[in-house]
């Protein structure tokens, strides 16, 4: 889809081409200047540059178009925070740059100015694939001298006339703010609705007519934290969503009904089928006797032979092209391919609709106000007939007004029809209909739908090496990671390299004897990988006694937790789970069991392990299995989710002893 500057499945860099600035003296602007003086907001030593003053004024004209200023003034402390010097601003086809000036403001020393024919503009670049064409652009400059003790800040004015009448005011960022001003300005009869997120709600204060301000001071700093909520979810903003007297086509969404109806009447007249189209449906829908078949077929093809191309001009970025179009080319974004797949399945007829989402869970939440901004991505939503329960259709959501809806992604080609990839699932999307839309909650998978079952079959030698073979079944996203890694390698030798750095965890000293892979273009199946491998000296003698690991291969655990400062931020998990090891290893003739680990069961609200290792004959046998039931771990339960990681930890590093039977 993109959304205009976020982009589903693909990421963009900004690429400039540039000599140095010369530095020039002249005086900073009075407002950076009494920044200088101001008290320094409550930080660490790790705070690489406070942001001393910001400012944002949005300034609405009788017809809509939109005035901006912002300002930044920024203290570098540490030399990380030298980036703060290098300005981007991103603009499209409807917006426009009118100034732009930035400034250091040294220790000791004159003032340093960069004026706004000094800036250089692009347009978007290496975008991978080059599967890209768009009409935003960037402005950027460097402002000299953005060392520890300096202050550097810069001023941005803009002119806009956006498709939809709403602001976004995001006041909290990685480097604490001492002090944050928004202002808005509208013309009579025009109002407003401020819609506050992870923040407590703040009342402005009337600065005139019409105009408000609103004030934040000493807002503390995001500090990343792997496996962390979205950005999105944490940081404290203020959404606007303007109302202009009657007449006008494009104010801020009231409702996430308003918002669906906007989508659904960009796409109206785009899912019709041609001839072409028709003719391809019946080619390929032929054979296939049932219902469900006919649609993987669909499905299938969309996914596979329609490359994902995002061409997004203006308004297209939000619109998909007509089908007859993308079918022609073969080619298209998210949207592009969603609408495709929507004619092509009218033909069979099967109604399907669009889900609007954002691609990385909490990024939007039943508590988010409408907002076209924050999608990134589209899908389908595809209506199953009661008869329809084929097993494969796990991903399937109940609406109480359109029934069952099976949720597919069309552009994830690893992914096949009947399910859903982990950051989709338990997500909230816009279900967009003829008539309207609502924001839904996505189904989630069982733990079973995506994982690892190792099995393994060893021989234990006297001299204490390990030798047999693996099998190794993989689910899911799992399985979709390893098609992904390996959809370019052509080499044999090359696709074992995952398998190779999967061992170099858990042994020392090994090599594979043989390796294949099956199901590496099917996904509708498990992906396996199928090895043999000799692992030298992998037992440990301590005298008459031998230490043999019944635990063989990959790690479970995890010392996400194991830090010195406290965590403030929930751990979320890129879907459910679950995950199987089978070991069995059979000992050295004359050898016998003289001491087994012990078993391990552990069961929280978000996750379980349980372990056991047996002795039967001349063979150890070591089993255990972990699932992932919930999909978020709250801050109160990090302590659990610890002891949980460490729990299986200490389970894979324990040991059996063997000794000789005499």
């Amino acid at each position: 889809m993109a959304m205009r500057s976020s982009l589903a499945l693909c990421c963009f860099a900004v690429l400039f081409v540039y000599s140095p600035l010369p530095a020039r003296g002249s005086d900073a602007p009075a407002w950076m200047h009494a920044a200088v003086n101001a008290p320094l907001p409550p930080h660490d030593e790790k705070t690489d540059a406070v942001l001393l003053y910001s400012e944002d004024i949005t300034v609405v004209q009788p017809d809509g178009k939109i005035k901006s200023v912002s300002r930044r003034a920024y203290k570098i402390l540490r030399p990380g925070g030298r980036d703060h010097g290098k300005v981007y601003v991103a603009f499209g086809a409807n917006e426009k740059i009118t100034a732009m000036k930035g400034w250091c403001i040294p220790a000791q020393g004159k003032d340093y100015e960069v004026k706004d024919k000094d800036a250089i503009e692009g347009s978007l670049f290496g975008v991978e694939d080059a599967e890209l064409v768009s009409d935003i652009r960037t402005k950027h400059f460097d402002i000299p001298a953005p060392e520890p003790g300096n202050v550097v800040g810069y001023e941005v004015e803009s002119d806009a006339r956006p498709y939809i009448l709403q602001d976004h005011w995001v006041f909290q960022h990685t480097d604490p703010v001492a002090e944050a001003h928004y202002t808005l300005q509208l013309p009579p009869s025009w109002e407003y609705k401020a819609t506050w997120l992870n923040h407590a709600e703040v009342s402005p204060v009337s600065a005139g007519a019409n105009e408000w301000q609103w004030v934040l001071k000493d807002i503390p700093g995001i500090r990343e934290e792997n496996d962390m909520p979205p950005w999105r979810a944490v940081a404290g903003q203020l959404v606007i969503s303007l109302t202009p007297p009657s007449g006008f086509q494009n104010g801020g969404f009231k409702t996430w009904d308003d918002m669906g109806k906007w989508q659904a009447q960009l796409a109206a007249d785009r899912r019709g089928a041609s001839p072409e189209i028709r003719q391809k449906v019946a080619a390929l829908t032929g054979s296939a006797p049932a219902l469900f078949g006919k649609m993987q077929a669909i499905a299938a093809f969309v996914q596979g032979d329609i490359r994902y191309v995002a061409i997004e001009l203006g308004i297209g970025g939000w619109q998909p092209h007509a089908a007859p179009e993308v079918f022609l080319h073969k080619y298209g974004d998210c949207k592009d391919k969603a609408t495709l797949m929507a004619a092509m399945l009218a033909e069979i007829g099967v109604d399907s609709y669009y889900i609007a989402i954002n691609t990385t869970r909490g990024g939007v939440t039943a508590q988010t106000p409408p907002m076209m901004y924050l999608f990134n991505h589209v899908i389908l939503a595809v209506h199953l007939p009661d008869s329809l329960n084929d097993p494969s259709l796990q991903s399937v959501y109940t609406d109480p007004k359109l029934g069952r809806l099976l949720i597919f992604d069309p552009t994830d080609e690893y992914t096949p029809f009947g399910k859903l990839r982990g950051d989709l699932q338990k997500n909230f999307g816009l279900l967009v209909t003829p008539d309207g839309g609502r924001l839904v909650a996505l189904p989630e998978m069982s733990p079973d739908s995506n994982g690892v079952t190792r099995t393994s079959e060893m021989t234990l030698d006297s001299f204490g090496n390990l030798s047999g073979s693996v099998h190794e079944i993989r689910r899911g996203d799992m399985g979709s990671a390893e098609r992904y890694a390996l959809k370019s390698v052509l080499k044999d030798a090359d696709r074992v390299k995952h398998i190779e750095s999967l061992l170099a965890q858990s042994m020392g000293n090994f090599h594979l004897t043989k390796a294949s892979v099956t199901n590496l273009e099917q996904n509708f199946l498990p992906f396996t990988y199928d090895y043999s491998l000799v692992s030298q000296e992998y037992a440990k003698h301590a005298g008459p006694l031998v230490l043999v690991r019944p635990h063989l291969i990959g790690t479970w655990s995890s010392d996400l937790l194991e830090t010195k400062e406290p965590r403030k931020f929930p751990v979320e998990f890129d879907g459910p789970e679950s995950n199987e090891e089978d070991s069995k290893i059979t000992l050295p003739a004359g050898y016998v069991v003289d001491d087994l680990p012990p078993p391990v069961d552990a069961d929280y609200s978000f996750a379980s392990y349980h372990s056991k290792t047996e002795a039967s004959g001349n063979t150890i046998h070591f089993t255990r299995k972990m699932e992932i039931k919930e999909l978020s771990v709250p801050v109160s339960k990090l302590d659990e989710l610890k002891k949980f990681y460490r729990l299986i930890a200490g389970d894979e590093r324990n040991t059996a002893v063997i000794r000789p039977a005499n």
